[in-house]
């Protein structure tokens, strides 16, 4: 009894956060029945499962808090995410990445045909870009975007019929990606490491946007990812396939639901990159590799800006945390209702995603409290010689590209 007299209690405080959010009585519990319902043990979350199990003779009040009252998602979305920055603790990793939500028809805002991993293909559906903050003692979503495709932006029309603002025209998820990152930072959420999939772990600019901020990441890339260097032009699958047997690790990148999630891994660290580095650097560059056991063939490949102290122990960590937002869109769908709306209009999509975080904020805070996350311990296997590029230095390992006097260029990404 005590226990879930401490959870009720734990909703209230949550209610109580976002409740000056809600200008009028009538509102504020509308949103506390709507989020009360996301919480339930209701087979289908939709307007009239809600409305009764809430106790509403119709839909209709839930509706109109979604779509018709006046209130600020994107304040509450504050307010989530200040919640879940307090209750997961500081040095956190911000994740990015995109989910898809199926529709059928065309008049709800963004659906188009397009490819999610949801399905696994392209399918009639809305794909929102997420950012998730995870540490030690959980993970939960804190912000997030609608992507509209260009289809869309370049139909006023159409675009007025769903209620998309004017000012919204076409940004790609890399440009979402990045706006939210700046949201998070601008708010103080306490993250020191950011890591996503390679279709934003491509985009230099991304990666840039990181660096400028003094963040930590490991980022996915394809293996045509382009290495570049005053000294030539690499790809990272021929960088990791130079790699000497001794520069492969077998780590625990973290515990997955059948416990450690173990690879084998490799990395070695950039040069410095004259261009934006001070003098001495605070952070290394590095190329890396996870492979599969069971299977060598599989690989992963990353790019990753870690400080100075940071060793591929900690880097495969890093990479590892990844696997958390898919953790919190399979947890936001599966109780909260995150997918289950019944909303056409670009506002309700919104109003309807930030009470299923917040929903999902609540759910994760009563996990943490109920236990510690258990980190993975690392195993290490000790190096070899190595041949070139790779170089031995020190507790890790370098590329030493081969040394010419090339005309020097400011396009020194990498």
């Amino acid at each position: 009894m005590s226990e879930v007299e401490g959870w009720a209690s734990e909703l209230e405080s949550v209610f109580a956060r976002v409740a000056g959010r809600f200008g009028r009585a009538d509102l504020r519990w509308r949103m506390r029945d709507y989020v009360r319902g996301l919480l339930a043990p209701v087979g289908r979350k939709n307007g009239w499962q809600l409305a009764e199990y809430v106790g509403h003779r119709d839909p209709a009040g839930l509706q109109h808090l979604l779509n018709g009252a006046r209130w600020d998602a994107d304040a509450v979305r504050d307010d989530v995410r200040e919640y879940v920055a307090g209750q997961l603790g500081p040095d956190g990793v911000l994740i990015i990445d995109d989910t898809g939500f199926i529709k059928k028809g065309i008049t709800s805002a963004g659906v188009s045909r397009q490819y999610t991993g949801t399905s696994g293909k392209i399918d009639n559906c809305q794909i929102g870009v997420f950012a998730a903050y995870a540490t030690t003692r959980g993970r939960a979503l804190v912000d997030r975007e609608l992507y509209l495709p260009k289809s869309w932006t370049a139909d006023r029309e159409r675009c007025q019929a769903a209620k998309v603002p004017d000012d919204r025209g076409f940004a790609t998820k890399g440009e979402l990606a990045k706006a939210m990152v700046r949201r998070c930072l601008a708010a103080g959420l306490p993250a020191a490491w950011v890591t996503a999939d390679e279709a934003y772990g491509q985009d230099w600019s991304f990666r840039r946007l990181l660096e400028q901020h003094n963040l930590g990441y490991v980022v996915a890339v394809p293996k045509s990812q382009q290495i570049k260097s005053l000294a030539g032009v690499w790809r990272i699958d021929e960088l990791i396939d130079d790699a000497p047997a001794g520069a492969w690790q077998t780590l625990s990148c973290g515990n997955g639901a059948k416990g450690p999630r173990v690879f084998d891994w490799a990395a070695a660290k950039l040069p410095v990159n004259i261009v934006f580095d001070p003098d001495p650097p605070t952070h290394h560059r590095w190329v890396m590799a996870r492979r599969s056991l069971s299977d060598p063939s599989e690989l992963a490949y990353y790019l990753a800006y870690a400080p100075v102290d940071v060793d591929l122990g900690g880097l495969a960590r890093i990479a590892g945390s990844r696997w958390a937002v898919e953790e919190c869109f399979q947890a936001a769908k599966n109780e909260c209702g995150l997918d289950e709306y019944e909303v056409r209009r670009y506002v309700g999509w919104y109003r309807h995603i930030t009470l299923a975080m917040l929903a999902h904020a609540f759910l994760t805070t009563l996990a943490a409290r109920a236990q510690e996350t258990a980190k993975g311990a690392a195993e290490t296997t000790p190096p070899a010689s190595s041949p070139s590029p790779w170089r031995r230095s020190g507790a890790c390992w370098t590329l030493c590209f081969p040394t010419q006097n090339p005309a020097r260029t400011d396009d020194f990404t990498h």
